[in-house]
């Protein structure tokens, strides 16, 4: 089984049932157990700003899926739960997007980890931080909790009140 850590995001529609239908989804995989769950976080969208704001959590799974196949699946989950956008940077009902692999570096023509925007995205790391704080990553040796300190990016990132259903 590798560990694997995904980040959810929704700024379209009921934003939390759009997040618990993915994480939903991703227990529904074969040979994957979902682990932990962060708090769920309102953030300014990143990129493209004239829309609403999203809600962000990270999730860490077990998995015997290997980056592509795990990929391939997780866009099922989206199409499933609603998504329907493609724009770059906007709005989405849903978004699942893996972040770290069990400490794998892996690219190929349909997958990158670990997530090559990860360290400039502060909603993806502050909820990351909550159930990864001392997890290395694999490319420049920082934990997520330094990352997470030396983002330089100033969107305001908020925790709420909404937690993810396991």
């Amino acid at each position: 089984m590798y560990n694997v850590f995904l980040g959810l995001g929704s700024n379209v529609g009921d934003r939390h049932k759009f997040l618990n239908a993915a994480v939903a989804g991703i227990k529904s995989l074969p040979a994957t157990k979902v682990v932990w769950a962060s708090p769920v976080y309102e953030a300014e969208p990143y990129g493209k700003t004239d829309q609403a704001k999203f809600l962000n959590a990270a999730i860490e799974i077990e998995t015997e899926l290997l980056p592509p196949d795990l990929l391939r699946e997780l866009k099922k989950i989206e199409t499933k739960a609603g998504r329907t956008t493609t724009e770059r940077w906007g709005p989405r009902e849903i978004d699942i997007d893996i972040l770290l692999y069990d400490g794998f570096v892996h690219q190929d023509e349909t997958v990158i980890v670990p997530h090559p925007e990860l360290e400039k995205r502060k909603f993806v790391l502050v909820p990351l931080r909550e159930i990864a704080a001392d997890v290395v990553h694999p490319v420049n040796g920082m934990t997520i909790s330094e990352l997470t300190a030396a983002c330089r990016d100033s969107g305001k990132v908020v925790q709420t009140s909404f937690r993810i259903l396991l």
